[in-house]
């Protein structure tokens, strides 16, 4: 979608007014909306679920949707086809540090929480939960930042990019969890998806991808190079709900699938007790690149490459179910701790309490020892 097509209808505009009461013995701040101030156009602040709703719906280049703390319970998917542009973004985000979190809980069954089909979005500091659904679709987005999102017990994958035309996009900081597609007994409820498309550039760091029905992360058919760094995926695949024809496949880091061929990135990653393998290509036959990402304690393999054309490189795997490695005759593998000569550094700790703990103050992942073992050469440094 080009972000320099089409006419947008305008938003109204609104001012935040700030005026500050410094009554004897009582001081305090109270904030208005003024509408139609030309000096903050394109600026809407909402309090209210009607006015989200709106506000979404009339977006354009340049609007500014500011979210008071709360929750908003829609009853229809927020969905949004306007295009912004590289120096015009459309902005939706948490106002100021207050906590914001949008609730499927009243959206008819099968329906998504957020669906956005447009340009150049800015998304953050928003929790999407309990959708029947998917928590958070992106499709065919150009110049997405998508940062420090919560997407947690969803009906299906917690956050989605998808579509051909999927460039330059930015997950960052993302936390998903808890993500459960009952009507498919878990086949599908992934942490993140980048699934059933195409487009470069397309990058994801820092997320936390735990406890979900399905995979922590899943490139099913998606046919670009995708960028994954500093993430972790673990707990996922377990039959967390008393699902009785449970069918959730529970790998770390799905890297493909569906006869896709793409050589992803994917440096400094950890995937730890999921219910099928750390790291697997999936099928695709792509020269993955794999660098010093570790894998603990999974079902089964800790890295499983046995198709494709995969290159590893100072990667490290303990304790995995059913062996270190599998890899077929055209990966590339060297100074992992499965190769000769190359040994298995100790761990400074494998209690994993602290990863549940808060995000640092930048929204980075939270301070650990974990899986760390101080070494410059092998593993991931766990940041």
């Amino acid at each position: 979608m080009s972000s320099s097509t089409g006419r947008h209808r305008r938003t109204r505009t609104f001012t935040l007014v700030t005026a500050v009461a410094v009554a004897a013995g009582a001081g305090g701040a109270w904030l208005g909306l003024a509408p139609d101030d030309a000096s903050a156009a394109g600026t809407v602040v909402v309090s209210n679920t009607a006015d989200l709703e709106k506000a979404v719906a009339n977006a354009s280049a340049g609007t500014l949707i500011q979210v008071r703390g709360g929750t908003y319970q829609p009853t229809a998917t927020l969905k949004s086809t306007a295009n912004g542009t590289s120096a015009a973004r459309i902005q939706l985000v948490a106002y100021g540090s207050e906590k914001v979190k949008i609730d499927g809980s009243k959206l008819p069954s099968g329906s998504w929480l957020a669906g956005i089909y447009g340009d150049y979005w800015t998304v953050a500091n928003i929790t999407f939960q309990n959708s029947p659904a998917q928590g958070f679709v992106a499709t065919s987005s150009v110049g997405g930042i998508f940062k420090n999102l919560v997407t947690a017990n969803n009906g299906d994958s917690g956050f989605t990019l998808r579509g051909d035309g999927t460039t330059g996009n930015l997950v960052q900081n993302l936390d998903s969890h808890g993500n459960y597609d009952a009507a498919n007994h878990g086949q599908n409820a992934d942490g993140i998806a980048v699934k059933f498309g195409s487009g470069s550039g397309n990058k994801i760091t820092g997320a936390r991808l735990f406890n979900n029905a399905d995979d922590g992360l899943d490139l099913w058919q998606f046919a670009t190079p995708v960028t994954i760094e500093h993430t972790w995926a673990f707990g996922n695949g377990k039959n967390r709900w008393n699902d009785a024809a449970f069918e959730g496949n529970g790998n770390g880091f799905k890297l493909g699938g569906g006869g896709a061929s793409a050589a992803h990135v994917v440096n400094n990653n950890a995937a730890w007790d999921n219910t099928l393998h750390g790291f697997t290509e999936n099928s695709n036959p792509g020269a993955i690149i794999l660098n010093r990402n570790t894998a603990y304690a999974n079902k089964e393999s800790g890295f499983y490459f046995a198709a494709g054309k995969a290159r590893l490189a100072r990667n490290l795997a303990v304790a995995n179910g059913t062996g270190l490695a599998k890899l077929g005759t055209a990966t590339v593998s060297a100074a992992n701790n499965w190769d000769s000569g190359v040994g298995t550094p100790a761990f400074k700790s494998t209690d994993a309490a602290s990863v549940y703990g808060a995000r640092q103050a930048n929204g980075a992942l939270p301070a650990t020892t974990f899986l760390t073992t101080g070494s410059t050469t092998i593993g991931s440094t766990m940041n």
